[in-house]
């Protein structure tokens, strides 16, 4: 159900230009409306796309300007958010693809359990991973950078997570499809939420915690509502993974002037997936650094332990595989290039 949204908050968003202005050049300048799930204090914004912003504004001469409208102030739920790109409700879009349950399935690869180490080379995986395989199933969209959280943690108020079996019974926030699969087959119970709901279901225990990466545990004040924080052994593939896309409308794009699609492109694809990948490892040893010196106890899985999760985990993986083999997509295929990526 979509949000309505007061016309006084709309005239406050619009107030948000982020890329440096130039009057003498307005007439012929864009303004490019961004919308995304999190807080506009959230590291995605923050660090990232206003930087990439301010940067189009000054390599366009001010002509390229952003509007910001954060935490879904455009209307509509997180998985609408690729609609709002694709209808032109919002000329670019900051989302989590696999919200949109079914749509695009190739790219869902990434997600698969134990792929993904950390943000940038995950990052840097992920795009090389949509060049190879997924273009087409982004052809709506002006695709800006595809790149992955980092990986996802379990965040839990009660108790550690450790072994398998200290998820029986425990109701954990999924973020994706792929979350959802994996915590059903190591025997928890995933419940499906946005994020900015979650910290109060866990505080009202709705939930007893959540799956998700370290760089929206302060966005969502998580960190206030867990006290144990579980993570693979050093150097191991975290057991999931988001992947995210700055997505742009294509009318939008194509209807801009040469020079400035110039300036757009000079500053997607690897240069902003490089920006992503390194804001969401920093955002990680901070965020990490945070929770310690607030008394939350962090402890890397035991290697043993986490054994035990990869192999339980496995069916995931196999179910996963008959579902895209039904759209005549090889997913061994798929999988072992995903892997073969992100080892790098």
């Amino acid at each position: 159900m979509l949000k309505t949204i007061r016309p006084a908050a709309l005239a406050l968003a619009t107030l948000l230009p982020l890329a440096v202005s130039n009057p003498a050049a307005a007439a012929d300048g864009v303004s490019l409306k961004i919308t995304h799930f999190l807080p506009p204090g959230a590291p995605a914004q923050k660090q990232v796309m206003e930087p990439w912003c301010k940067a189009l504004g000054e390599q366009s001469g001010g002509r390229i300007t952003c509007q910001f409208y954060p935490a879904m102030q455009l209307g509509g739920t997180p998985a609408q958010l690729v609609d709002l790109a694709k209808n032109g409700v919002a000329d670019i879009v900051w989302t989590a693809p696999g919200y949109s349950a079914g749509r695009f399935p190739i790219v869902e690869t990434m997600e698969l359990p134990f792929v993904v180490r950390d943000g940038l080379s995950g990052s840097r995986a992920a795009w090389d991973f949509y060049q190879r395989h997924a273009v087409e199933e982004f052809a709506a969209y002006k695709v800006l950078a595809v790149h992955v959280d980092g990986g996802v943690a379990f965040h839990t108020a009660g108790k550690p997570i450790a072994a398998v079996d200290s998820l029986k019974g425990q109701k954990l926030r999924a973020s994706t499809r792929m979350v959802s699969k994996l915590l059903t087959a190591l025997g928890a119970t995933p419940v499906n939420m946005p994020p900015a709901q979650v910290t109060e279901a866990i505080s009202k225990g709705i939930v007893d915690g959540a799956m998700g990466a370290w760089e929206v545990v302060t966005p969502t004040k998580l960190q206030e509502v867990t006290r144990f924080h579980t993570q693979p052994p050093a150097g191991q593939p975290y057991y999931s993974t988001t992947v995210l896309a700055l997505l742009m409308n294509r009318e939008r794009y194509q209807s801009l002037p040469a020079d400035l699609k110039a300036v757009i492109d000079r500053n997607s694809g690897p240069a902003l997936v490089e920006s992503f990948g390194q804001v969401w490892d920093r955002v990680t040893a901070d965020t990490r650094a945070l929770v310690a010196r607030d008394g939350g106890t962090i402890q890397n899985q035991d290697p043993a332990d986490y054994e035990a999760m990869r192999a339980a985990a496995a069916p995931v993986e196999a179910e996963w595989r008959q579902d895209i083999a039904k759209r005549g997509i090889d997913g061994a295929a798929l999988a072992a290039d995903a892997r073969a990526l992100a080892a790098r």
